[in-house]
């Protein structure tokens, strides 16, 4: 019997935080994300570039052989006929960091022995693209303008986005003015003493809340927040009272409002557009479902919140379709 041979396209990703590789079919399926987190040593709350693009080397090889594995199943054979890698953190002049060189560099080795070609995209648009596909918003929200929210350790963004044929016209249209979230979420877990990174130690903690939360004071203009404002009241609240689910709920919570307001005022100014958060602060549910009680957004899931290259596979695809 012949073997049957099916065109995907591959992603890769590295981000600060996780080494990603994604493939996603012709027909757009992601069928393979794959993920190998950055190592952090105890106590730390983050990595130097150098250290991070070091991980992203050691990381990608056993990635690499893990798609191998799926690409031939023996079933079927998969031929990759496109690569998409994501070379910097946003679409905007001046975004640049390190840790992406490592999957750039991966990238255009396998174009070069295979002659597949390449599509290069943004960390932030392989995000955006992530999340519609998980929420099944793809063609709804190609379609027309929206907003999104980019909620992450190391963004903390509400977006105006217009779809072009296969990438993202994005335009800042509010941000947190000091702290992201991500990194509030961290500062606080590592505080009372959980491994970075704390999102979802977080949210179990918070789970188990059983006191009354105090009522978050949150500090939102416009279309910007403060959140540099939350470490230090979540610091004072786990001083006074050694209540680590109290803390926990309460940083939640003041997250989601300060969302909700900035969502509040997009619905305000621009009533009907659609919304969409995407970032791994998102794929916390307890944020998700305060924001949902408020508003009608569509919400990645969890696989598909946290950094990922299954968002630059599907770009990739459609890139190379058009």
């Amino acid at each position: 019997m012949s073997e049957s041979v099916e065109r995907c396209y591959l992603g890769i990703d590295t981000s600060n935080y996780t080494t990603s590789v994604a493939v996603a079919t012709e027909d757009g399926e992601v069928i393979a994300n794959l993920k190998a987190p950055l190592p952090v040593k105890e106590g730390e709350r983050g990595l130097r570039q150098s250290d991070a693009l070091f991980a992203h080397v050691k990381n990608t090889p056993g990635l690499m052989e893990q798609l191998q594995a799926l690409l031939h199943d023996g079933a079927h054979a998969r031929c990759v006929v496109g690569i998409g890698y994501s070379s910097r953190p946003r679409s905007v002049e001046g975004s640049y960091m390190p840790c992406f060189l490592s999957g750039v560099a991966t990238a255009r080795a396998l174009a070069a022995a295979t002659g597949a070609p390449t599509v290069e995209c943004s960390h932030q648009d392989g995000h955006l693209m992530a999340a519609m596909y998980s929420a099944r918003a793809t063609e709804t929200l190609m379609a027309a303008p929206f907003a999104a929210f980019h909620v992450s350790g190391g963004t903390t963004e509400l977006l105006h986005v217009t779809p072009g044929e296969h990438s993202f016209a994005v335009s800042l249209l509010g941000q947190s003015l000091d702290l992201h979230a991500g990194q509030a979420v961290d500062r606080v877990g590592v505080m009372m003493g959980m491994k970075f990174p704390c999102g979802a130690a977080l949210e179990q903690a918070a789970m188990g809340c059983t006191e009354r939360i105090p009522k978050p004071r949150i500090s939102v203009c416009g279309y910007d927040c403060h959140l540099s404002g939350l470490e230090n009241l979540a610091a004072k609240l786990y001083r006074d009272s050694g209540d680590v689910a109290l803390t926990a709920a309460y940083t939640l919570d003041f997250i989601a409002a300060t969302l909700i307001a900035m969502s509040d005022e997009v619905q305000r100014n621009m009533p009907g557009l659609p919304l969409l958060f995407a970032g791994g602060v998102m794929s916390n549910r307890r944020i998700q479902a305060a924001i949902a009680a408020k508003h009608t957004a569509y919400f990645a899931t969890p696989q598909f919140s946290a950094d990922n290259a299954a968002g630059v596979a599907l770009l990739c695809r459609r890139a190379l379709l058009k």
